[in-house]
C-alpha cells in the first residue's frame, strides 16, 4: 500500500456546524441542516430547501474582523474562516516556514456579492469595487491574505469535484517535492444564480433529498467551506506532528458524456475509482467504507450505483452513504467537507447514516447505511462528480 500523504489539520463550516466538532456532533445524532430559505431573498423561498449557513454576513466580517467598506464575498468568508481552523488545527505558527501553498476550489465565487449589486454598477460608481470579488480566484487570494500565505495560490474550479481534484493537486505536489505543505479545500456560498440555474435544470427537490432511494426528486443546494492541511513526511517527523489520516489514493477521469450528466454506467466514476485504487495499491475488498456523491437525482444515483457495482460487486459493496441529506450539495465544496467527514469516519470508527432512504432503488440491490454505525475503518472512498464530466475519487487512511 502507498503509505500516502499526511493530513494534519482541518477546518470546516456548514449548515450542521461552525466546526469540526460541531459537524461531527450534527452527523452523530442524525441532525440535519436542511431548511427554508431564509438568508436570501428569492421567490423560490416557499418551495425549495437548501442546507443554509444561518449566520449573517456581518457575523463572518465581525469573526473576521473586516472593514466596513470590504469587498469580500460569502464565499471567501467562509472559506478563510475554515481555512483558518485548519491551520490552526495543525499547530502551524508560521504559515511561510516551509515551501507551503494554497489550492482552493469555487464554483460559485463572488456570485453572491456581484448578483446583489448587478443593477447598480452604472449608477452607483462605489458599488463596482464588488465585481473584483466576482472571479473565483479572488476567493484564493483572500483567503491566502487571510493567513498570511506567501507561497503558491491557485483555484480549481471543475464543478462539484472540485475540491476532490484541490486534494489531489496538493498530495501530487508534496509527493513529487515541489512543496513541503499544501491547504486544500474548496468553498462555496448560495446564490440566486445557483438556485436558479438548477430550477432550470430542473433537479432540485421541493423536500428533503433523499439518496439512492427509488423514489428519489432530486437535490437540495448547500452552501459550506472546508479546508485540509497536507504536510510531508519531513515536516510530520521534524516536528512531530499528530496525523490524522493520509491521502492515499486519488483518480480523476472524465466520461465525455454530456455537459451536466453522467453516463448511464458510470464511465467516468468507474475510471476515477479504478485510478484511485491503482495509486494506493489498495484493493476493493480494503475500502471500509464509501462516502457517496450520492446527489439524490435521477441521474447521479444510477450512474454512481452502476460503477460502484462495476469495482466491489453488489455483493461485496461495502458499506455506503452520502451525508448531503446533512448538508446540502455544496457544489465545489462538497469534496471537501465530505473529505472531513471521511477523516472523522477513520478517527471515530463510523459509518455515518444516509438520512431520508425508504425504498431500494429497482436497477440494482444496492442499499446506503442508514443508521449509525460503530466500525473499525482503515480506508475511506469518496467520490465526487461534477458537471461536464469531471469525475473524481478519493482514498483516505488510518495511519499506520
Amino acid at each position: 500500500m502507498n503509505k500516502g500523504v499526511a493530513i494534519t489539520g482541518m477546518g470546516i463550516i456548514s449548515a450542521i456546524g461552525n466546526s469540526v466538532e460541531e459537524n461531527f456532533l450534527s452527523l452523530q445524532n442524525s441532525k440535519s441542516g436542511i431548511t427554508d430559505i431564509e438568508n436570501i431573498e428569492t421567490i423560490h423561498a416557499p418551495v425549495i430547501k437548501v442546507g443554509e449557513i444561518k449566520n449573517s454576513n456581518s457575523d463572518f466580517e465581525k469573526q473576521l474582523g473586516l472593514s466596513a467598506d470590504n469587498n469580500f464575498s460569502r464565499t471567501a468568508m467562509i472559506g478563510a474562516i475554515a481555512a483558518k481552523q485548519a491551520v490552526e488545527n495543525a499547530g502551524i505558527a508560521d504559515i511561510n516556514a516551509f515551501r507551503t501553498g494554497l489550492i482552493s476550489a469555487t464554483s460559485v465565487g463572488g456570485m453572491d456579492m456581484t448578483e446583489r449589486y448587478f443593477y447598480d454598477y452604472f449608477t452607483e460608481p462605489e458599488t463596482v469595487k464588488y465585481i473584483g470579488c466576482h472571479d473565483g480566484g479572488d476567493v484564493a487570494q483572500k483567503i491566502a491574505n487571510e493567513l498570511g500565505l506567501k507561497g503558491l495560490v491557485t483555484t480549481i474550479s471543475t464543478a462539484c469535484s472540485s475540491a476532490a481534484n484541490s486534494i489531489m493537486l496538493g498530495a501530487r505536489l508534496i509527493k513529487s517535492g515541489k512543496l513541503d505543505r499544501v491547504v486544500v479545500g474548496g468553498t462555496d456560498a448560495l446564490a440566486k444564480f445557483t438556485i436558479n440555474g438548477f430550477k432550470t435544470l430542473m433537479i432540485l427537490s421541493d423536500d428533503y433529498n433523499s439518496p439512492f432511494d427509488n423514489d428519489r426528486k432530486g437535490l437540495n443546494l448547500g452552501e459550506a467551506a472546508a479546508f485540509l492541511v497536507l504536510e510531508s513526511d519531513e515536516i510530520v517527523k521534524k516536528q512531530n506532528k499528530k496525523v490524522l489520516a493520509r491521502v492515499s489514493g486519488y483518480g480523476n477521469a472524465n466520461d465525455a458524456f454530456h455537459q451536466t450528466a453522467s453516463s448511464e454506467n458510470g464511465d467516468g466514476a468507474f475510471l476515477a475509482m479504478e485510478k484511485a485504487f491503482k495509486v494506493s495499491g489498495l484493493k476493493p475488498e480494503d475500502i471500509d467504507y464509501i462516502n457517496v456523491h450520492g446527489t439524490a437525482t435521477p441521474n447521479n444515483d444510477l450512474s454512481e450505483g452502476r460503477a460502484v457495482v462495476r469495482i466491489f460487486g453488489e455483493e461485496n459493496t461495502p458499506d455506503f452513504s452520502s451525508t448531503k441529506p446533512f448538508t446540502g450539495h455544496t457544489l465545489a465544496a462538497a469534496a471537501a467537507i465530505e473529505a472531513v467527514y471521511s477523516v472523522l469516519a477513520i478517527q471515530n470508527g463510523v459509518v455515518f447514516p444516509n438520512l431520508n432512504f425508504k425504498t431500494p432503488m429497482s436497477e440494482f440491490n444496492l442499499l446506503p447505511q442508514t443508521t449509525l454505525k460503530q466500525k473499525n475503518i482503515d480506508h475511506v472512498l469518496s467520490n465526487s462528480f461534477g458537471f461536464g464530466g469531471n469525475c473524481s475519487t478519493l482514498i483516505f487512511s488510518k495511519e499506520q
